[in-house]
This record gives C-alpha cells, structure tokens and sequence, in this order.
C-alpha cells in the first residue's frame, strides 16, 4: 500500500507545485506530475529488493519457474530503479514508463502467487483483487506518464 501512497501522494504534490510555482511549471502537467509519482512510487517499491526481511518475502514469493530468485528480485529491483531514473528524463520518460509498466505485468505472476496463501512471514499478503486493483492502477499510471 505505501508504493500506492507514494504515486498519489506525489503526483499531487508535483500537480500543486507545477500550478503554483512559475518555475516549476513543466509539473503543471499532469503526464509530467505523474511521471515524479511512478518515479517515486517504483524507487520506494525497489528498496524492498535489496533490504531484509521485505527481500526474503519477495524470494519466496518469485513463481517456482524461475530459476535463480535471489537474482530476479535482485534485477527487478534494479530495472525499478533505472525505469524511475527514466521517467524523469523527458527523452526516455515514454520508453521507461512503457517499460516500467511491462515489468508490472511480467511481476504479476509473483503477486498471484502471494496471495494465494503465506509462503514467508516477510512476503507480502494482499489479496489477489486489491492486488489485481493496484497493478491496474500502477499501470495507468505509467500509461499516463508516457503520454
């Protein structure tokens, strides 16, 4: 729920500040506000990748498939960051926004996977449809700050 908190929260802080402050105005925009809140949203979701014990839980909750987990949670992590990175560049915003939201989509099976019960008592525990209802919302997101 924090990464959440953190898109809405920031979006319209960077919305105010874009109406408000002259210079500041490229964030008067709202492709442009949402990018500062996918950017922030992702680089709070990939602290999770690298600190313990948010980082076991993700381990735990990679599907089966996948062979080497430590190293997915580990390259997902540094794809969130670079894409966050992205999107506050306007040259690459569209491509990492778009790419940003395909790693959404590539995640979700590890999301499914969580909610179907406790694998790890760091794992996230959000049922499947707020789950489901946040990932579209993430996605939107970043469909918006391509645009």
């Amino acid at each position: 729920m924090a990464p959440f908190v953190a898109l809405v929260v920031t979006t319209c802080i960077a919305r105010a500040l874009g109406a408000g402050v002259p210079s500041l105005s490229t964030l008067s925009s709202w492709s442009t506000a949402t990018a500062v809140g996918v950017a922030a949203m992702f680089t709070l979701a990939s602290t999770a990748h690298f600190r313990q014990p948010r980082r076991a839980g993700l381990v735990a909750i990679v599907p089966t498939g996948v062979p080497r987990p430590e190293l997915a949670v580990t390259v997902t992590g540094v794809l969130e960051i670079v894409g966050a990175l992205g999107v506050l560049v306007p040259a690459t915003r569209t491509v990492a926004a778009v790419c940003l939201a395909l790693l959404l989509v590539a995640m979700f099976p590890a999301n499914v996977r969580a909610a179907s019960g406790p694998v790890h008592p760091s794992a996230p525990t959000t049922p499947l449809a707020l789950r489901t209802a946040l990932q579209v919302v993430f996605i939107t997101a970043c469909v918006v700050a391509a645009t």
